[in-house]
């Protein structure tokens, strides 16, 4: 969707729709920046600050001016910043807290339009007392009420980085501190480091899958066309695939991002074993494997059939875990491979009218929770993403009032796009990653609803 087709956006950004908006308390809805090739990185100058015994500003600072972005450590009252960045690393008690309020407070309104505020921190389960975890887990509430505070399309994220893996957290601050995070918000990041998943930095960091053989099913159209389209873009060698129906369209997707089209129903019995032996054979493996293919049969529970159960468990969750199974076992996946698998909002919070669908979703997080240990030891990760309200040819077709209460009931008060959900996908994808494993990305704009 361009912000010409969002109405309320366009209305509520001219001078009487501002002066309106303000009178009657309506969501403001900033156009938001998203990446471009030879994009700067920030909006402004980023302003860093640490509370003592932080070990994270300094990683943070040399990645900054190596992108090139002017760097602060004064604040200057008649600055807009693009970024806030704060490392929390070193807060050991709840009563040090105080100096993550003392960074912001006095800065917080000086954030650039689609500027980022980013809060670094210790994982708690890796905080060396229970005063610190406590402290590190209390992080999470500020880091989340700031991104419902910042407006004007600026984001709020925490990232907490592990002892140990400072070097693997490049990739991470790279994505949410640009424009490839547009439509992520509020969220929690982790970091962790493993001798057996290394995270190496591409040699090109325009072209970070540079040499990565991706598997996207469900590539036809919409989110999954999205996020080949990405991984093409980013340097990916991109294996497209749907199900016989989709051809035509499938392969024009193919075509276009040029890769190669493959017509698979994932739910056949012999559909792993084709695929593994496909991959292996004609690629070597894939480095990259996207589970996006997914349907929705909605209906109450009362009214949902026995069919419409099977269906949806079938294509979004028990085809993801056997595919998964053969492409570890049969050398489809390559040892320090990448798996994403795109859950959703409503396998978090849930959906009236969805219970199969919620319940496909949730155990997708599941199995990437369940997973990580296994892809870790092998040298890989396993992540998810959740997309909230994305403008797809499905949402247009909604009435008009659900749909607009989709798009206002987040922090950026609108719609996320495919290519958002695609740009987290190409991150979590990046051999350069190696050190996000286990992980559950929002892409929603920090919705109101869920955790």
């Amino acid at each position: 969707m361009s912000p010409e087709t969002d109405t309320y956006q366009r209305l509520t950004n001219s001078q009487p729709g501002k002066l309106l908006a303000g009178r009657l308390g309506l969501p403001k809805s900033t156009p938001l920046r998203r990446y471009e090739p030879g994009q700067e990185l920030l909006t402004g100058p980023a302003l860093i600050g640490a509370a003592p015994g932080g070990r994270l500003d300094g990683v943070v600072s040399l990645l900054l001016r190596e992108c090139g972005a002017e760097v602060a450590t004064d604040a200057d009252e008649d600055t807009r910043y693009g970024a806030l960045l704060f490392d929390a690393s070193g807060i050991e008690d709840s009563t040090q807290l105080r100096a993550v309020y003392d960074f912001l407070h006095p800065v917080i309104r000086q954030v650039h339009a689609n500027g980022r505020v980013l809060v670094l921190g210790t994982p708690p389960e890796a905080a060396a007392t229970p005063r610190a975890a406590t402290a590190q887990r209390a992080l999470e509430g500020f880091v989340r009420s700031i991104g419902k505070e910042v407006g004007g399309g600026a984001t709020a994220q925490l990232l907490y980085v592990a002892p140990g893996a400072e070097t693997a957290a490049e990739s991470s601050l790279r994505f949410l501190l640009s424009a490839r995070s547009a439509y992520v918000d509020g969220q929690v990041v982790r970091v962790t480091t493993s001798p057996s998943a290394p995270a190496p930095a591409p040699a090109d960091w325009a072209q970070p899958l540079a040499g990565q053989v991706a598997l996207v099913t469900g590539a036809a159209r919409g989110i999954g066309a999205s996020i080949a389209e990405v991984l093409a873009r980013d340097g990916a060698e991109v294996v497209c695939l749907d199900v016989g129906a989709m051809g035509e369209e499938l392969s024009r997707t193919a075509n276009r991002v040029g890769g190669s089209a493959l017509q698979l129903d994932i739910t056949t019995p012999d559909a792993p074993a084709t695929l593994a032996t496909h991959l292996r054979e004609r690629h070597g493996g894939a480095g990259i494997v996207v589970h996006n293919a997914g349907i929705t049969r909605d209906k109450t529970l009362g009214r949902m059939t026995a069919d419409a159960w099977d269906a949806v468990l079938g294509v979004n969750l028990s085809a993801q875990e056997r595919l998964t199974d053969a492409l570890l076992a049969d050398g489809g996946l390559v040892a320090d491979g990448r798996i994403v698998s795109v859950s959703s909002m409503n396998g978090i919070a849930g959906q009236r009218g969805q219970t199969n669908y919620a319940t496909s979703k949730a155990g997708i997080i599941g199995m990437v929770q369940s997973l990580a240990p296994v892809l870790a030891e092998r040298g890989g990760t396993i992540n998810a993403v959740a997309p909230g309200f994305i403008e797809t040819q499905m949402t247009a077709s909604m009435p008009i009032g659900t749909r607009e209460a989709g798009r206002r009931m987040n922090s950026l008060a609108q719609g996320g796009r495919p290519i958002d959900v695609a740009e987290t996908v190409a991150w979590l994808g990046s051999p350069a990653s190696g050190g996000v494993n286990g992980n559950v990305v929002r892409v929603c704009g920090q919705s109101l609803l869920g955790a």
